[in-house]
């Protein structure tokens, strides 16, 4: 699989809720080879911000040969980001990293935060049992809707407000959900939850780490995670986020 770098129309932009910016960008040879679990590096038309942004791929479409990306502003990069309108151009790089492994299992899909919009296009492929688990702060649920269309869907909220008061593992046990393979992507805590929880109930699972990233190619070891194995670039236990991963199997890694 190779990556490419493109000039790509933005189709459309919209707001799905505070903060969090939903986007469909033309391209076409990127889209042909993109796996649900992958992710772009976006550079905003701004000289003096010289390092991309990475984002997930939310969304994968080779017949029109659109991308769709939903990202949460977290600093001037993306601030500037949410401004973009239809048809003018963003410059991206991709497809980047390792996607999920699909699975012909019962599946637990589970998204926490901005970790939920690379969920959707695996939940939409995967063509086995599944249920997709959604961890939100609040009732702004995002995607929600989409996911519904797709299969069953848990709910966790922070603040109690819909579904299951707490985090995603929480829901799990609540609402009693099985499967014989996760997915999981979020933030660090909500990941050491996953990965004690596969653990204990012998689930093989696949988590997406969020990390902060410069290079997105693997050159620069700015996004280390610690691995169990010696890796074989640098020779220490560490392995690269953006490319040996961001999918790692749950056992890979220390988190």
């Amino acid at each position: 699989m190779s990556k490419k770098q493109v000039y790509a129309k933005i189709v459309s932009q919209t707001s799905l809720a505070d903060g969090i910016f939903d986007m469909t960008l033309k391209a076409e040879e990127i889209a042909k080879e993109a796996k649900p679990g992958q992710f772009l590096s976006v550079y905003v038309n701004d000289k003096s911000k010289i390092l991309p942004r990475p984002i997930s791929i939310c969304g994968i479409n080779p017949e029109e040969g659109t991308l769709r990306i939903v990202y949460r502003v977290a600093g001037e990069g993306t601030a500037q980001l949410s401004t973009y309108q239809a048809r003018e151009e963003v410059k991206i790089l991709g497809p980047l990293g390792n996607g999920f492994t699909m699975k012909d299992k019962k599946a637990i899909l589970i998204g926490g935060g901005i970790g939920i919009p690379p969920m959707l296009e695996l939940f939409k492929q995967l063509d086995c049992e599944k249920t997709a688990v959604l961890g939100y702060r609040d009732s702004q649920m995002f995607l929600k809707d989409e996911f519904d269309a797709v299969g069953k869907v848990v709910v966790s909220t922070e603040d109690g407000s819909v579904g299951t008061k707490g985090n995603v593992i929480d829901a799990i046990k609540e609402q009693a959900v099985e499967g014989a393979v996760i997915y999981a992507c979020g933030p660090t805590p909500m990941l050491k939850g996953v990965k004690a929880y596969a653990q204990e109930y012998g689930i093989e699972a696949q988590i997406s780490l969020e990390e902060r990233m410069a290079c997105g190619i693997g050159a620069c070891l700015a996004c280390v995670c610690k691995s169990k194995d010696v890796d074989s670039h640098s020779h220490v236990h560490n392995k690269r986020v953006c490319k040996d991963g961001p999918v790692f199997d749950a056992r890979e890694v220390e988190l």
